[in-house]
């Protein structure tokens, strides 16, 4: 990298770019993009970062997966690191768009580019034994049974009654394939963006062989494994909140401005972030602390620059 520029990876939610109560248009999607580049100008103006953007595909795959089930009959369903590459293309080329829109309509040089990224897993991760990850739309208990007969997946009953969700495997992170390139892309000055959705999962058969893997990764945790593998200088993970807290939204709810690896470890292992949303951004930043002894912060995108001097936000460090 550039000797003297911290090189800082940002992760997005795949809210940040997707609205989780819009209908899903592409008017909507290039609108939240437009504005959430807007609200990463100051980072690109800066000339002391090199930045890495990554983000997120919850929404974006979940409608792609009805996509696939209303259209079975007609068109052949695609299996889910088909699904991640998919929404990796759209939401690369809808952000990436909106990012070159921004940097030219303030008259900055800036190229922006999508880089389609594999992720390697081990496949024989304890996670393809213990199915977690809920996927796709809600379905009736008659219409699980149906789908039974014709293919092997895995459901479990969502706590709130909505219904049944398809559960898949959510691997760990081994090494992102690209790392190399992604170096090499920004060392000649672009703006990156990768490990869309947690990346593709990919394994290597023994015959040597890339074959892609019927699961989804963590964006977080990929974001900081990409973090790990380039040596960024931070990892800034961007969420619908400041902060982190403790007793979150209970009366004795305090915020967590700044933890050292064991506070955010001991906070990590008394449960106090939820395995569904703060859970994996704490646990990603401790991967990256610990295995970098640089800093992580997690906080919101109004208050990432004000993060970035120590103003707001979580920062975890060594």
């Amino acid at each position: 990298m550039n000797g003297k520029k911290e090189l800082i990876i940002v992760a997005l939610g795949g809210n940040a770019l997707l609205n989780s109560k819009s209908k899903g248009t592409i008017e909507e999607r290039e609108a939240a993009a437009a504005q959430t580049s807007e609200q990463l100008l100051p980072l690109f103006q800066n000339s002391g970062y090199d930045v890495i953007l990554t983000h997120g595909n919850g929404p974006q795959v979940g409608n792609l997966l009805i996509q696939n089930e209303e259209a079975a009959s007609k068109v052949p369903p695609m299996p889910l690191d088909v699904c991640v590459a998919e929404t990796q293309g759209e939401i690369g080329y809808i952000l990436q768009k909106a990012m070159q829109n921004t940097f030219n309509k303030h008259g900055m040089k800036n190229i922006t580019l999508t880089l389609l990224t594999q992720v390697l897993v081990d496949e024989n991760d304890p996670a393809f034994s213990e199915l977690s990850k809920p996927v796709g739309p809600y379905y009736t208990k008659e219409q699980t049974q149906t789908i039974l007969e014709q293919k092997d997946w895995k459901f479990k009953e969502d706590p709130a009654g909505k219904g049944f969700r398809r559960v898949v495997a959510s691997p760990r992170p081994v090494k992102i394939m690209q790392a190399n390139i992604i170096s090499d892309l920004v060392a000649r000055g672009y703006s990156v963006i990768s490990v869309g959705g947690g990346g593709i999962p990919v394994w290597i058969s023994k015959e040597n062989e890339i074959r892609g893997m019927e699961a989804v990764i963590d964006k977080d945790l990929a974001s900081a494994q990409l973090a790990i593998d380039l040596k960024a200088d931070k990892l800034v993970i961007l969420t619908n909140v400041e902060c982190c807290y403790i007793n979150f939204k209970k009366p004795n709810q305090i915020e967590l401005k700044d933890m050292n690896l064991d506070e955010a470890q001991t906070y990590f292992d008394q449960g106090h972030f939820s395995a569904g949303s703060m859970g994996p951004k704490v646990l990603s930043a401790l991967e990256f602390v610990g295995s970098t002894g640089n800093k992580a912060i997690i906080t919101s995108i109004e208050k990432l620059n004000e993060a970035l001097e120590g103003q707001a936000g979580t920062v975890i460090h060594q």
